[in-house]
């Protein structure tokens, strides 16, 4: 639904022309940042399934890998590098497109709730972490809501991408229990509360009209 939503706040806007002029949309980016989507249950079904059969362990360190959790962090770390990937194939080929800046944070943003919930199911990380990443995420999708009904895109900015690295890396120092995971996604949080700001910021004209 809120995809729908933004699709006809847009109409007017380049988006709509993209779709209705011929200009190709769905393209290897745009197709990359939907399959980081469907790649994200696969992330929570993993985690959280009794997938328990240790892998690796390390008594003294109070380490332990299992299937699941292995099964988990490739699926996640693949998903990852699409969002690499997307990104490069779209600036290098010119393929960038309004859609693609609107799904591929989007697609992130999935992936990494996804995992996150399903970490504090599993205790190992704080729920209000959890609750700061989520607030901050529908603050910013408010303001890119407000933003595609004036018809603007508001693309990812530079904070919003290293904010997105240091989750990214964080959650799969936790999923593979790695030491000093949980000391990275304090980062990550400080930084996540840093590039919420910045797009607050971008936005402030908005509700000042």
């Amino acid at each position: 639904p809120f995809l729908l939503y933004q699709l006809h706040c847009t109409r007017k806007s380049s988006f709509r022309r993209n779709i209705f002029v011929g200009k190709k949309v769905w393209n290897i980016p745009n197709t990359l940042s939907l399959l980081r989507v469907f790649l994200a249950p696969l992330v929570l079904i993993f985690l959280t399934f009794k997938f328990t059969y240790p892998v690796y362990s390390v008594e003294d360190l109070g380490i332990l890998v299992t299937v699941g959790d292995v099964l988990a962090g490739s699926v996640f770390i693949l998903a990852a590098l699409t969002d690499t990937a997307d990104g490069y194939i779209a600036r290098k080929k010119g393929m960038v497109t309004n859609l693609g800046k609107f799904i591929d944070p989007l697609a992130d943003k999935i992936l990494v709730m996804a995992a996150l919930i399903a970490l504090v199911e599993l205790h190992r990380i704080p729920a209000w972490i959890v609750v700061v990443i989520l607030t901050r995420e529908m603050i910013v999708t408010g303001v890119r809501m407000v933003a595609a009904a004036e018809g603007i895109v508001i693309a990812a900015s530079n904070a919003g991408k290293l904010k997105t690295v240091f989750q990214i890396v964080a959650i799969a120092m936790i999923i593979f229990n790695i030491p000093f995971g949980i000391h990275v996604m304090w980062v990550a949080m400080l930084m996540t509360l840093w590039s919420g700001m910045d797009y607050l910021i971008k936005g402030k004209k908005l509700f000042t009209e």
